[in-house]
Formats: structure tokens, C-alpha cells, sequence
């Protein structure tokens, strides 16, 4: 029995002479959650559209729910949900309309469609405007409905591009419960890319970073941000930073000190443990410590690391794209 729900060697993809993506390797058990993050132009839509089958790759080989990309694209799609940044909603149809035509296509019949709809209810959560025309909806009713329209027909893989953005943090968080809950209780392997970084930390049982068309850095979230090594104890010394360098340099679990302006960035590996010997040593020193505080490797740190760029500030630029 196959165990992977994806499953992708030197999968790759080029427009003309661009290679935007280079040949990816995946491994995805089922039933888990995968956060995919990336800067824009790393490659992160191309792959996630050739693995729900719109568009062949270039190069690479790929099996998503046990069927190959290439021969077997039918049975792909019959067993997987997409909701991608552009949501594909007809205007002119009432939402319940269009949920009703999705079902349909799957092969539901009116009572199986209407069960459906209505087990989705607390995730589309608009209440009457389900019988409204779709031109009349807010964005963030919108990608709700996009997103129940994938969970229609009980997918096996979801396939969800972003699919909080543009929601407001009620929205949000009903629409994490509602993947932590298909996750776990209907064992859906879901594949997520977000532009919110505790998104992907929250929800994601391992992440991996695009950059440049190739997977950079894999893990759970908690590895990644314990391959960044030690925390970090910011101090706030004024103008005395070498008296300070040196009272915290002869403190055996300090790894490395650097100075930043009036600020000692200071490596331990255990900062909450001793963030007090820090603020101790600098004390009898006769240093004056204007603040003092910690950095704890984030997943940002990560993303940093990784492409060059702060992920906040990845976000904000494809944000103001897509609009």
C-alpha cells in the first residue's frame, strides 16, 4: 500500500528559456499538512498547478493520490479539491447555485449535494447571502465559498493557495478550525501555501521554502527554527557596550556577543534560562541596561535565512500584485 499521498522526483517546469521551477523532490505522507511558502516568482504556483494537473511538467515525474501526473490526470482530479488565489465564481449564479453545480460535476446527486453544502455551512458562514448572486459578495465571501466549493466532493488531497488572505481574523481562525478539523478528522492531506507565517507554524506538520525554482530548506516547523542554532538576548547598553562585552564574554553559556549600535545582540542556547545571569553580569559590571529582552529563532528567521528577504515583506509585495 502506497503511503504517500504526493509524491514528486526532479519534478520541473520552464516557460521558454525561464526554469521556473528546477526540479523539486516531495515526499507528503497522507494525511498531513504541508506549508509551502516562497518568495514571489520562486516557483511556488507553477508547481502547485502542475500537481493539480493544469499544466504538464517539463521535466520530473509526479504521483498525486497514488496516480501519475502524466497518464493519469482524471483520476487526479477526481480525488483532489483546489482553492487557488483566483477563485473562479460565476457572478450571475446564487452561491448555493454555484456549491450545487460543483457537487453535480462530482457526480452528486441534489440530496448528497445539499447534505454536503449544508455540512459545510459553519465553514461558508454567510448565512442568507448563500441565495444572493455571487456579484453581490465581499472578498472575503468569496474565498469561503471558493473553499467549500473544493471540499465538495470529500477530497482526498486540498490543494489551498492562500486561502486566508483577505479575511479578517475571525474569518481566519474559523477557517484554520475548519482545516485543522477536515484534517484530522477526515484524514485530508492538505497542501497550503499562506502569507501568514503563524499560519504555516500552526498548522503545518512540516514546511518547505521555494527559492529560485528549487526546495530550499524542508522540515517541521520546530526543526527549521532550531537549524538558526541559539537564541538571541538583546540588551540595550548605551554607550558602554565594551564594559558589557566584556561582562557578558566571561559567562560560560554565552556563544558569540556582537555590538549593533547601542545594542548587544548576545547568542545563548537557552535564552530564557539565562536571560538573568545576562542581566546580572551586566549589573555588577556597573552597566547600565536600558532594556533587555530575547529573540527566539521564528520562522521568519528561516525564510530569511533562506531567500534574503523578510517573509512580511514578501507578503506585502504579492499582496499589492494581486490587487
Amino acid at each position: 500500500m502506497n503511503d504517500w499521498a504526493i509524491e514528486a522526483k526532479r519534478l520541473a517546469r520552464s516557460f521558454s528559456d525561464v526554469e521556473a521551477v528546477k526540479g523539486i523532490d516531495l515526499s507528503i505522507p497522507k494525511g498531513q499538512i504541508y506549508g509551502f511558502l516562497g518568495p514571489n516568482g520562486a516557483g511556488k504556483t507553477t508547481l502547485i498547478r502542475m500537481l493539480i494537473t493544469l499544466l504538464l511538467p517539463t521535466k520530473g515525474e509526479a504521483r498525486v493520490a497514488g496516480f501519475d501526473l502524466r497518464s493519469e490526470p482524471k483520476q487526479i482530479r477526481l480525488r483532489i479539491g483546489a482553492a487557488l488565489q483566483e477563485a473562479t465564481l460565476d457572478p450571475k449564479q446564487t452561491g448555493l447555485e454555484f456549491l450545487r453545480l460543483q457537487g453535480y460535476l462530482y457526480g452528486l446527486s441534489r440530496r448528497q449535494a445539499d447534505q454536503r453544502i449544508d455540512e459545510l455551512g459553519s465553514l461558508v458562514d454567510i448565512g442568507d447571502a448563500i441565495k444572493r448572486f455571487i456579484s453581490t459578495y465581499s472578498g472575503g465571501m468569496k474565498r469561503r465559498l471558493d473553499l467549500a466549493a473544493a471540499l465538495i466532493h470529500n477530497p482526498e488531497i486540498l490543494f489551498l493557495d492562500e486561502p486566508t488572505t483577505g479575511l479578517d481574523p475571525i474569518s481566519r481562525n474559523r477557517v484554520w478550525e475548519e482545516v485543522r478539523r477536515i484534517n484530522q478528522e477526515l484524514g485530508v492531506t492538505i497542501f497550503l501555501t499562506t502569507q501568514y507565517l503563524e499560519e504555516a507554524d500552526s498548522l503545518a506538520d512540516k514546511v518547505g521554502i521555494i527559492n529560485h525554482g528549487l526546495l530550499a530548506v524542508e522540515g517541521t516547523p520546530a526543526e527549521l527554527k532550531r537549524s538558526m542554532g541559539s537564541d538571541i538576548i538583546i540588551a540595550d547598553v548605551g554607550t558602554d557596550t565594551e564594559s558589557a562585552i566584556d561582562a557578558v564574554k566571561a559567562l560560560d553559556a554565552v556563544g558569540q556577543v556582537e555590538s549593533h549600535g547601542t545594542e548587544l545582540m548576545i547568542r545563548v542556547s537557552n535564552g530564557a534560562a539565562h536571560i538573568g545571569p545576562v542581566a546580572l553580569a551586566l549589573h555588577q559590571r556597573g552597566v547600565e541596561v536600558k532594556e533587555i529582552k530575547m529573540h527566539t529563532p521564528t520562522l521568519d528567521d528561516v525564510f530569511l535565512n533562506v531567500t534574503g528577504a523578510r517573509f512580511e515583506e514578501v507578503a506585502a509585495a504579492e499582496d499589492v500584485e494581486n490587487k
